[in-house]
């Protein structure tokens, strides 16, 4: 069944909305038709948290609920969930939530800008997590930035979260709203108005034909990146598809041979799978960006998008992962290592979407990765790197290292590899391959970094990787 209205739950009832504009974004939604104004923006561009509210969403008969920022967030994607506001934190009796009420004994707010965000993500956290560690906590509001430098009484109310009745009204309310989820009917969205088109197929065969249709039309998953022609560029966005509405598209497959990940698969949830396998992928993933952006962006539209400063790709590339794209009639399967062509483009023809992406696990090799920004929490990469070893008898017998802002796309260091490519490892074919760098790579200056920082840290990176190989021990600066 097709629909041209939205349906979600906010404060126990289900509210729909009837042909919404494609291009509203949530936050104004709230602050203009809700009247709700507790939600503030800030940035426009999902960096400071200030926008954040929670969404629940039905799963295995029970609500995950999920930070997100509301400035990215497209409206129609709202369909199926629960919506959750600051305001609607306070109970019916007018008592504060836990976490509110922790917020003030710590005197968590100052100037109270950004004070209802971070008690929207600390209140994620409360529902997610039954044990709020110091990593936890940490993490929960890496998205949220306060002006006045006020952390250390945010993090202390965080802390006092532990010993927390765990019962609030959202819970004493759960199987109430379970059954306002369930009622909503799965369907697909087709929304037409002002000249802008938007789907939200529930299947890839919807998603096939509607491509087909509309050949020229834009991918929209987690919003980092399109949603930013309409907050920050003031742009419309006349055909969009949204690929996370697409539950068959959302899973992760391990045949032992490979890891495959479909195209609607959240951030946060590889994040948490690939740790076994590489645990420097997760480390990354854990600094790609907030909670509040991993918990929608996907590792297909970082791929899509072809940053040569995604955070993903260099290391996609050094574990030399395929990318599976579909059209309407065939499947084709993609080295990245030929993928991308030049800044921003791609080999993806119109017609075809990115279906999954299969990284092969490579059980005796060693993987190392690094990211270097200016802050360390959820920012942009001044550089990111990634080696990919096969070490037998303290020789090198296979090599892939890759960069990222380090040239116009994401780039394999192929003469420094082939320096390294069987021999062993020493100061003298270290001092060799950091050299080899600058064959490969002629890095920009921009406003964040300059060339010649670039190419000293890329040069220091491979260095860090073979001592960090040789000693058998990690080296970091962080505490």
């Amino acid at each position: 069944m097709t629909s041209n209205f939205i349906s979600f739950i906010h404060r126990d009832r289900i509210v729909e909305i009837k042909n919404p504009d494609p291009n509203e974004t949530l936050l104004n939604y709230i602050r203009t038709k809700l009247k709700k104004t507790g939600t503030k923006e800030g940035c426009a561009e999902g960096g400071c948290g200030a926008c954040t509210v929670v969404l629940g969403e039905l799963k295995n008969n029970d609500i995950n609920y999920k930070a997100i920022n509301s400035c990215i967030t497209l409206l129609p994607t709202l369909e199926g969930k629960q919506l959750i506001l600051i305001e609607d934190l306070i109970s019916k009796d007018g008592g504060l939530h836990p976490v509110q009420e922790a917020m003030v004994k710590c005197h968590g707010s100052q100037c109270g800008f950004c004070t209802p965000g971070f008690v929207m993500a600390l209140f994620s956290m409360f529902k997610k997590y039954s044990n709020f560690k110091d990593d936890i906590i940490k993490d929960s509001i890496a998205g949220n930035l306060c002006r006045c430098t006020g952390y250390k009484p945010i993090i202390k109310a965080a802390k006092s979260l532990q010993n927390q009745n765990k019962i609030d009204h959202f819970s004493k309310n759960l199987k109430n709203i379970i059954k306002l989820l369930k009622k909503i009917d799965n369907k697909s969205i087709e929304i037409y108005k002002n000249e802008k088109k938007y789907f939200a197929p529930r299947y890839v065969q919807e998603l096939k034909k509607i491509i087909k249709k509309n050949i020229n039309t834009n991918f929209l998953s987690g919003g980092t990146d399109l949603s930013l022609n309409i907050t920050k560029e003031r742009k419309d966005i006349n055909s969009i598809v949204y690929m996370n509405s697409i539950s068959e598209l959302n899973y992760i497959k391990n045949n032992n041979k490979y890891i495959e990940i479909g195209a609607s698969t959240p951030l946060v949830d590889l994040e948490h799978y690939i740790q076994k396998y590489y645990p420097d992928f997760t480390k990354i993933l854990k600094r790609y960006g907030s909670p509040q952006i991993r918990n929608v962006g996907t590792v297909a539209g970082n791929i899509a998008t072809a940053s040569p400063i995604g955070d993903c790709l260099p290391l996609l590339l050094s574990l030399n992962a395929q990318v599976i794209l579909q059209d309407a009639k065939k499947t084709k399967v993609l080295f990245l290592d030929s993928f991308f062509i030049n800044y921003r483009k791609t080999k993806i023809n119109k017609g075809q979407f990115i279906h999954s992406i299969r990284i092969p696990l490579f059980e005796k090799n060693t993987f190392k990765a690094y990211k270097v920004s200016k802050r360390f929490d959820d920012d942009i990469s001044s550089i990111c790197a990634a080696f990919n070893l096969e070490i037998i008898n303290n020789k090198i017998e296979s090599v892939r290292i890759a960069y990222g802002g380090m040239a116009e796309t994401p780039k394999r260091a192929i003469f420094c590899e082939k320096v390294l490519l069987k021999s062993s490892i020493n100061e003298d074919i270290v001092n060799k391959a950091k050299e080899a760098l600058e064959k490969d790579f002629k890095p920009i200056s921009d406003m964040r970094a300059s060339g010649l920082y670039r190419m000293e840290v890329a040069k220091n990176l491979l260095e860090k990787c073979c001592v960090e190989i040789k000693e058998k021990k990690t080296i970091s600066i962080y505490v």
